[in-house]
């Protein structure tokens, strides 16, 4: 049995912590270890859950609620992977499993491509709520499934995972990448109210929630493949750029594509930075820049 009550704070977590944290099972799935959380623990996803879910009130697009209200998910205790898969399955498919934290790139990629969403089983210490460098419980499981429950986004991640595998062949994971961190992860979706969240890192983020959709620092720019692809991001801090799709169907399209003739053309040609601003963008809003501006001094 896993026990996430008895991992130390600031400890690094699966991947992060080397090989010699591997589990033993190949696939780097482990039991969730629900029984195993603390009283302090379940207080850290209240706390979470609770400012979040009130944050997100008019940010969040209108699935990202549809998704959460039809889960059982609640601010009292954290979710328990067997009941989030048994309501998921039923909807789309899909399933969570308990991972020890960040795996390998072709187990995540075969995990996707069987609709199966690796979560961490870890949540951050009380002192962590702001910025966690790795993906944890909450992340995962209140960033990510509820847009799992959306039947276009539960095909466009599955697709992702089938195009992970054949990208690591192809030596083109990097671009690849581009595409998951500025859509399932840092997306934003036009809505008839205006622009509204759909990606788990911002979700999950009570600082860059309010960031993505309401500052007027960052730029924000029509979605378009090729221009994504060759965009690098930030790891490291909130986006410089999000890029907006007009509509969840368009997620549709990208999983349809035929990626093969964009990596012959990604092999040669420009990469971008996250603030750059191209004459052929489509620009949503042209941003001031001054939060990274004034970062850098």
């Amino acid at each position: 049995m896993n026990a996430p009550a008895n991992v130390p704070a600031n400890t690094k977590h699966g991947l992060a912590a080397g090989d010699q944290a591997a589990p033993e099972r190949p696939d780097w799935t482990i039991d969730q270890g629900w029984s195993s959380y603390t009283p302090a623990q379940h207080a850290v996803w209240k706390t979470l859950f609770e400012r979040q879910t009130k944050l997100l009130q008019g940010l969040a697009c209108d699935d990202f609620v549809k998704g959460m209200d039809k889960l059982p998910i609640a601010a009292d205790q954290i979710p328990n992977f067997e009941a989030l898969s048994e309501v998921l399955y039923k909807a789309t498919g899909w399933q969570v499993v308990a991972v020890p934290g960040l795996v390998p790139d072709d187990v995540f990629f075969d995990h996707l491509a069987n609709r199966r969403f690796p979560s961490g089983n870890f949540i951050r210490g009380a002192h962590e709520l702001d910025y966690l460098e790795e993906p944890d419980v909450f992340h995962d499981v209140f960033g990510h499934v509820p847009m799992l429950m959306h039947p276009v986004m539960a095909d466009f991640i599955q697709a992702y995972g089938v195009g992970g595998l054949r990208a690591q062949k192809l030596g083109r994971l990097k671009e690849l990448a581009r595409v998951y961190w500025y859509t399932v992860e840092f997306g934003l979706v036009r809505q008839s109210e205006g622009l509204r969240i759909y990606g788990a890192g911002i979700a999950s983020s009570f600082t860059e929630s309010r960031f993505s959709v309401q500052s007027p620092s960052p730029n924000r720019i029509a979605f378009e493949l090729e221009r994504v692809m060759r965009t690098n991001y930030r790891i490291d801090d909130f986006q410089e750029v999000y890029f907006v799709l007009d509509s969840l169907d368009d997620l549709l399209a990208l999983a349809a594509t035929d990626f093969a003739p964009l990596y012959e053309r990604l092999a040669t040609g420009p990469n971008y930075q996250p603030g750059d601003v191209l004459g052929t963008d489509v620009v949503l809003h042209q941003g001031s820049g001054e939060y990274h501006r004034s970062k850098r001094g």
